[in-house]
C-alpha cells in the first residue's frame, strides 16, 4: 500500500503540480509587479501595528472584543506552517535530494509568497460573518467567485481530511519521535498526553487557539532562531562551503546525472510546499477571521508568512544540518537527523533543545491544523455533532494514530492529500485573480494618495458586489 501511494505521489507531482505551483507563481508575480518583494515594508508595518494595537477589535454589532486581529491570524497561520516541516520535513528533504533541495525550497517561497498573496486577499474578500468572528477560505471563494457548489464541497473535504487529520498525524509523529530520540519515552504515552492538551484548547475555538498561538508562535521561532545565529557564528568559517554545496547540488553539477537533479528539484518542492503551504489553500482559512479595512492588508501579512517559515526558519535547520556534515549518514533522516546534527554542534543538550522545539512546533501546528479543518466542516454543516466528533478525531484519535504508525506511511499520505488539495486550490485563484490585481491598484493608489491605512469599498467590484456580505 505504501509503495501504491508512493507511485502516485510521485506520478502528480512529477509530471502535474510541480510545474503548475511554478507558473502561477511567476503569474502572480508578474500580474502584481512582484508585490512580495515590493511591499516586504508595507507587510512589516501592517503586522508590527497590529500587534503592538492589541489583539482584538471591538465588534460594534455585539459590544464585546471579539474579533481576531490580523497579528493573531498571522500567528496561527505561521503556527501551521511552522511545524514538522521546519525540523523534520528539511531534514528529509537534505537526506533525500541532498543540500540542493534547499536552494528548491527557497526558489519555492519566493515564488509561492505571490500565490499566498493572492489566496489569502480572496478568502478575506469573500468572508462571511460567523457568531463573534469572521469565517472563510477557498470553499468560500469557490462557490460565491466561481459559482461552483460542488467544487467547494470537494475542497472542503480534501481540506479537512489534510490538515484536520492527515497533517495532525503528521505533527504528531515527529513530536513522540522527538521526545523517544531525546528522553527515551514511550511514544503512545507521549501522543495521549498531546492529544488531551489539544483537545482542551480546540474545543475553546478559534480564540483559544489565536491566543494560545499568540504566544507560543514568537516564543518558538526566536528562540530557535537565536539558537541557530550561535551555531552560525561559531562555525562561520563554513558558511562559504554550505552555500557552494546548496548551489552546486541544486543545478546537478555534484551529481551530474539528470535524474538525480530531478529528484532533488523534486524533493525541495515538496517539503518547500509542505512547510509554507502556499497555494495549498490552508492560509486564507484563517487570514478571513482578521478584521481590517481593506483585503490587501491580509494578502501582505500572509505573504510574508511565507518568508518567515521558508527563509527564516527552515533555512536555521537547513544550515545547522549542512555545518554538522550529518547529512551524507544514510541511518540518519527526519527529526532525528536535526537532533544529531544540533548535538554535534552544541553537545548533548542538542537533542534535547530540538525534542522541546519541535514539542511547541508541532503543537501550535496541531491546534492551527484544527480549525482549517473546522473552517470547512462549517461551510457544509453547522450541526454541533459533527463538529464535536470532528475535535474529538482530529484532537484527539488521529494525534494516537500518529504516535504509532511509521513516518514513511505518515508522509507519504501528507504528500498525496497535499496534491488533491493543492489542485483544486489553484484552479480556483487562477479564476479569481483578476479581482485580486484590482484590489492590489486600489490599495497602491490610496496608499500614493497619503492614505496611511487604505479602506476598500465594495463598490470597486459591482459585478460581485452582492457577494460581499462582510464589507459595507
Amino acid at each position: 500500500m505504501n509503495d501504491l501511494i508512493t507511485q502516485v505521489n510521485d506520478a502528480i507531482w512529477g509530471y502535474v503540480l510541480i510545474g503548475a505551483l511554478v507558473l502561477c507563481g511567476l503569474w502572480f508575480t508578474w500580474k502584481t509587479k512582484g508585490v512580495q518583494f515590493r511591499m516586504v515594508g508595507e507587510m512589516i508595518r501592517l503586522l508590527t501595528d497590529s500587534a503592538t494595537s492589541g489583539t482584538s477589535q471591538f465588534d460594534e454589532k455585539n459590544g464585546s472584543h471579539k474579533h481576531i486581529s490580523s497579528f493573531q491570524a498571522f500567528a496561527v497561520s505561521v503556527a501551521t506552517r511552522v511545524g514538522t516541516g521546519n525540523l523534520a520535513g528539511v531534514a528529509t528533504a537534505i537526506a533525500v535530494g541532498g543540500p540542493g533541495a534547499v536552494f528548491w525550497m527557497w526558489v519555492i517561497a519566493l515564488i509561492g509568497a505571490a500565490t499566498a498573496f493572492v489566496e489569502s486577499t480572496l478568502g478575506q474578500l469573500f468572508k462571511k460573518r460567523n457568531k463573534d468572528h469572521f469565517i472563510g477560505g477557498p470553499a468560500y471563494y469557490i462557490e460565491k467567485g466561481l459559482h461552483q457548489k460542488w467544487m467547494a464541497y470537494i475542497f472542503a473535504i480534501l481540506l479537512t481530511i489534510t490538515f484536520g487529520l492527515s497533517y495532525n498525524s503528521i505533527q504528531s509523529n515527529t513530536i513522540c519521535g522527538a521526545m523517544h530520540e531525546a528522553f527515551g519515552w514511550n511514544p503512545l504515552a507521549v501522543g495521549v498526553v498531546i492529544a488531551a492538551l489539544a483537545l482542551l484548547i480546540v474545543f475553546g475555538g478559534i480564540h483559544r487557539i489565536a491566543n494560545v498561538s499568540a504566544v507560543l508562535v514568537p516564543l518558538m521561532a526566536i528562540g530557535y532562531f537565536l539558537l541557530v545565529v550561535v551555531v552560525i557564528i561559531m562555525n562561520i568559517h563554513l558558511i562559504p562551503h554550505v552555500l557552494k554545496a546548496i548551489i552546486t547540488d541544486a543545478f546537478g553539477m555534484r551529481q551530474g546525472a539528470g535524474g538525480m537533479l530531478g529528484a532533488t528539484i523534486m524533493i525541495g518542492v515538496k517539503r518547500g510546499l509542505f512547510s509554507n503551504e502556499a497555494g495549498e489553500g490552508s492560509a486564507p482559512n484563517v487570514a478571513a477571521t482578521a478584521t481590517v479595512t481593506h483585503p490587501v492588508k491580509q494578502g501582505l501579512i500572509q505573504a510574508l508568512g511565507v518568508f518567515t517559515d521558508t527563509l527564516l526558519v527552515c533555512s536555521c535547520t537547513a544550515f545547522v544540518i549542512l555545518l554538522s556534515g550529518l547529512y551524507d549518514t544514510t541511518t540518519l533522516n527526519g527529526i532525528a537527523l536535526t537532533q544529531a546534527s544540533l548535538g554535534s554542534e552544541i553537545g548533548v543538550a542538542g537533542p534535547t533543545f530540538i525534542a522541546i522545539a519541535i514539542l511547541l512546533f508541532a503543537f501550535s501546528s496541531i491546534i492551527g491544523n484544527y480549525y482549517y479543518g473546522e473552517a470547512n466542516i462549517r461551510f457544509m454543516t453547522s450541526n454541533s455533532t459533527v463538529i464535536t466528533i470532528y475535535r474529538i478525531c482530529s484532537g484527539g484519535v488521529m494525534v494516537i494514530f500518529g504516535a504509532m504508525v511509521s513516518l514513511d506511511m505518515v508522509w507519504n499520505l501528507g504528500d498525496l492529500c497535499m496534491a488533491l488539495l493543492t489542485a483544486c486550490n489553484l484552479i480556483a485563484i487562477v479564476a479569481l485573480g483578476k479581482y485580486v490585481f484590482r484590489l492590489l491598484d486600489d490599495y497602491r493608489t490610496q496608499k500614493r494618495n497619503g492614505i496611511k491605512e487604505p479602506i476598500f469599498h465594495r463598490s470597486l467590484l459591482p459585478e460581485i458586489e452582492d457577494e460581499l456580505e462582510c464589507w459595507e
